[in-house]
């Protein structure tokens, strides 16, 4: 069984430093089969790092899509990828969602509670992204959107009560090591490798994630009361 973020690992695949951004994007193209493609980078003026879009407030700098047909330039192809990344090579790398997979997106707090307790059971697991804004993407088939509200409520959840959702067809994910400004780099809290190519459905995880996550918005609303 795999280990989580913040133990010792052994996975080979991708370290997350030490290498280059390219180096990276090229892996996922060939190692994982997914398309990719290249965002916003940072840039340094007057002692700071700002996003290469320009905005003094943006949101994810240095980690958003760059042009508004991102969807149309996104390609599983290494020669492609190699070719973008020789001339932009601090292009964030992101990653469409709904095509190979989709990504269950809950507060980290939520999310390494689910994973401990998905662990345990011995469930199905792919890929899990730790961001710095403190969320944690679970890599799921794509078709998550659609299943996500009605399974939520049959655990007894209102889907609008509790932080939990879908990224899906026409949305994409920052992939490590993409660095978001200052707040630091999007970092795998459970890295990809053979043993998880073949990804779960939600109805694998959702038990455990909007139980999570309906335990973390309970004690949310109790923190408010207090």
């Amino acid at each position: 069984m795999e280990k989580t973020i913040g133990v010792t690992e052994t996975a080979p695949i991708p370290q997350q430093r030490g290498e280059q951004l390219l180096d990276h994007a090229v892996r996922y193209t060939e190692e994982r089969h997914w398309d990719v493609f290249a965002g916003t980078w940072l840039e340094h003026a007057e002692g700071r790092e700002l996003c290469s879009c320009g905005a003094a407030a943006c949101a994810a700098p240095g980690a958003h899509a760059a042009v508004k047909d991102w969807a149309a330039v996104a390609t599983g192809s290494a020669v492609q990828v190699r070719r973008v990344w020789g001339k932009r090579p601090d292009a964030s790398i992101l990653l469409p969602t709904g095509r190979t997979f989709d990504a269950l997106d809950v507060p980290d707090t939520a999310g390494f509670l689910a994973l401990a307790r998905l662990e345990r059971m011995q469930r199905t697991l792919g890929p899990v992204t730790l961001t710095p804004d403190h969320r944690m993407l679970f890599f799921v088939l794509p078709g998550a959107a659609a299943k996500v509200p009605d399974m939520v409520r049959r655990f007894g959840w209102s889907p609008s009560a509790i932080d939990l959702k879908v990224r899906g067809e026409g949305e994409y994910v920052a992939a490590p090591p993409t660095r978001v400004g200052g707040r630091g780099a999007v970092q795998w809290a459970r890295r990809p490798t053979p043993a998880n190519r073949w990804l779960p459905d939600t109805d694998e995880l959702i038990d455990a994630l909007a139980y999570a996550c309906g335990r973390e918005a309970a004690a949310e609303r109790a923190r408010r009361s207090a």
